[in-house]
């Protein structure tokens, strides 16, 4: 007999982690080379990881 399951994923998690470090690597590359191109690059790598940390959590919610 099926019945109905009921199926859970940690994926939102998961995202977030995974952008929040990329986010911190952007970060951290921002503060290594400031004041040039890179560090601006690093910047927008941040900002847009930021983004992409808290969509997944609302995109995949538990």
């Amino acid at each position: 007999m099926a019945g109905n399951q009921a199926v859970s994923t940690d994926m939102g998690v998961g995202l977030s982690v995974l952008f929040t470090l990329v986010a911190v690597a952007g970060a951290g590359l921002t503060f290594v080379t400031s004041g040039t191109e890179t560090a601006a690059w690093g910047f927008a790598i941040a900002v847009i990881a930021g983004i992409l940390a808290v969509s997944a959590s609302h995109v995949y919610p538990n």
